[in-house]
């Protein structure tokens, strides 16, 4: 399991690598959700998203020489390009497993970080199934999306780096709110502001019909999603939750929350407007819900997290048109 001990040696070997995003704020987004909004942008780490972090931390912990066999990851793009760069850093190929309906901006993207692309059909084969035979035929190490404890301490680290800036800002009382899809994320985050700054409370955001965190949260057991494509929000769209990351979602995490890609789209839109950064809309669901959620919410404010900035050109688009400027 993962241990703060875990996320603060991921903080020590990522020193120097992973940038240290800011926590930003804008009048005009508290005014739309009606209390101080604060906005953690992982949309401007290392190949857009916070999956660096992660990547990163499990790829540096290798033995060298199993590490030189090269690692695999499966991923709808994030977490693909996360790991593409942590090899291509560390001089060792890299093998990744990826939806055929993923944005081509990710695919394109993580081939040019000199990985290998092994495309699936998300709907009817198993992405895990096939990482198992690949890793087998090829004596490669998995690195696995969320349920793996050395990538949940890299994305620790976000958690770390909240309770210091929250310190900074004079935020005492706060939901965190952080874009969920298996829980890497979220468990790593909840994990350090357990320890580092516990009147910070996490809570997970999903896409509507994906929502099995929020689900499972409230019933106590895993809970699956019925479908698993079909919204916009591409980057967090899982079968179920973690093995690993559900037992520390549910001890740390307060209610979930779900939002429309619509409303993903809308805090988009709101991200480029007030704070000049672009988010994919699965990396936009916290923001969304913490604008159009208001009456789910009773922290005096929120801090969200901006988990990845990986958008297809038409889908910003898309989103920009629902500006009123």
């Amino acid at each position: 399991m993962t241990t703060l001990a875990m996320i603060e040696a991921a903080a020590g070997r990522l020193k120097g690598r992973a940038r240290r995003t800011p926590l930003l704020n804008s009048p005009f987004l508290d005014e739309i959700a009606g209390r101080p909004v604060w906005v953690k942008p992982e949309c401007l780490q290392h190949t857009g998203s916070f999956k660096f972090r992660g990547g990163w931390s499990a790829v540096s912990a290798l033995e060298p020489d199993i590490r030189a066999r090269g690692v695999l990851a499966y991923s709808s793009g994030n977490h693909a390009q996360g790991v593409a760069f942590a090899a291509k850093g560390h001089g060792v190929p890299a093998v990744i497993i990826m939806p055929s309906d993923a944005p081509a901006l990710k695919i394109d993207n993580t081939r040019a970080l000199g990985a290998e692309v092994v495309l699936y059909d998300r709907a009817n084969e198993s992405r895990e199934a096939i990482g198992v035979t690949l890793a087998e035929e090829r004596g490669l190490t998995l690195i696995k999306p969320y349920d793996e404890p050395l990538v949940i301490a890299g994305q620790g680290t976000v958690g770390l780096e909240i309770a210091e800036q929250a310190a900074e800002a004079g935020i005492t009382h706060a939901d965190v709110l952080v874009p969920c899809g298996g829980g890497g994320l979220t468990a790593g985050i909840a994990l350090a502001l357990e320890a580092k700054a516990p009147s910070l409370r996490v809570r997970p955001a999903e896409p509507e019909g994906f929502d099995d965190t929020l689900r499972s949260l409230e019933s106590g057991t895993k809970q699956a999603n019925e479908r698993l494509s079909g919204s916009l929000c591409d980057a967090i769209l899982t079968p179920e939750p973690g093995d690993i990351t559900f037992p520390i979602t549910s001890r740390l995490c307060g209610p979930g929350l779900a939002v429309s890609d619509e409303d993903a789209l809308y805090a988009v839109a709101q991200a480029f407007l007030r704070l000049k950064i672009v988010a994919e809309p699965g990396g936009a669901v916290a923001l969304a819900a913490a604008l159009l959620r208001p009456h789910q919410i009773d922290a005096p404010a929120v801090i969200a997290v901006v988990s990845g900035g990986n958008v297809d050109p038409a889908v910003f688009a898309r989103a920009l048109e629902k500006l009123d400027v």
